[in-house]
């Protein structure tokens, strides 16, 4: 569905998502001088049928899954197979992910235009009103996530996450079977972006959705809640804490809702059986 033909730009040959830097460490003793490798960040402009929508700052790899991810979790699309072709295009600031979508999908488009600038780490910059900042959420089914599902699966987090190992700077998604195994994983600088990653690569795997659950490395937003229920996803596992809005969200959904997932213990915010 997606052509790349990037090679030519020495910019994004492969391993494009990470570059080394020239650095000096300090600390005790004195200052040397290393090589570091840091995250590639840059703008990712999504343009559907010739009509920029948005321009998030990401990281440059698995555009593919990114495209139909992000397409799918905001509600451009609302089948996978709306999304015609995509050709991915180096330009002068970055890449442009073109896309060719049912004309239908365009004009639903064109009605709530969000024309959103987003930020490495935020979803709703530049949405033209509160009313649209805040869409109906899909109403889910939870699966049985047990405790040792979890546990296990973010033990094992860590060795699926390379750029993360390589940077520092990297955010993980990871979609886990309810054994709590990891079965795919997608890392960007931004955590919305690893998602929508995961969520392509999800859709392109053809995977079950309701039988398993999402782990990310990040806190859990609105947002993160609002995409993964887009989907029909039932579990969301965050390492970090959830927000208000994003427990609102999962309530209203009927999703299961995990937060400061750590080792040997995590919180379960919403679990629906428990209601």
């Amino acid at each position: 569905m997606l052509a790349v033909d990037l090679m030519t730009d020495e910019r994004f040959a492969k391993g494009s998502w990470q570059t080394r830097v020239d650095v000096r460490r300090s600390g005790q003793g004195d200052p040397s001088l290393h090589e570091d490798y840091v995250a590639v960040e840059m703008p990712i402009a999504m343009v559907y049928n010739g009509i920029s929508h948005a321009v998030m700052m990401a990281t440059p790899e698995n555009l593919e899954d990114f495209a139909l991810g992000f397409s799918m979790s905001e509600g451009v699309l609302s089948e996978p197979s709306q999304l015609y072709d995509c050709e991915v295009k180096a330009v002068e600031h970055g890449l442009s992910v073109e896309m060719r979508i049912a004309t239908s999908r365009l004009a639903a488009l064109k009605e709530r235009r969000r024309n959103l600038t987003g930020r490495t780490g935020c979803g709703l910059c530049g949405t033209e009103s509160l009313e649209a900042a805040i869409r109906p959420v899909r109403e889910v089914k939870a699966p049985p996530v047990s405790d040792r599902a979890v546990q296990r699966a973010l033990g094992a987090l860590q060795h699926f996450q390379p750029l993360q190992a390589q940077t520092g700077a990297s955010h993980g998604a990871a979609w886990c079977d309810l054994d709590g195994n990891i079965r795919l994983t997608r890392e960007d600088v931004g955590r919305h972006n690893a998602l929508d990653k995961l969520l392509g690569a999800l859709i392109a795997a053809a995977e079950p959705l309701h039988s398993g659950f999402v782990l990310v490395s990040s806190r859990a937003s609105y947002e993160m809640v609002h995409k993964s229920c887009a989907l029909g996803i039932g579990a969301l596992v965050a390492v970090s804490a959830p927000t208000s809005m994003a427990i609102e969200q999962a309530r209203a959904a009927g999703q299961l809702l995990i937060g400061f997932a750590r080792n040997g213990r995590h919180v379960v915010y919403h679990r629906p059986e428990q209601e």
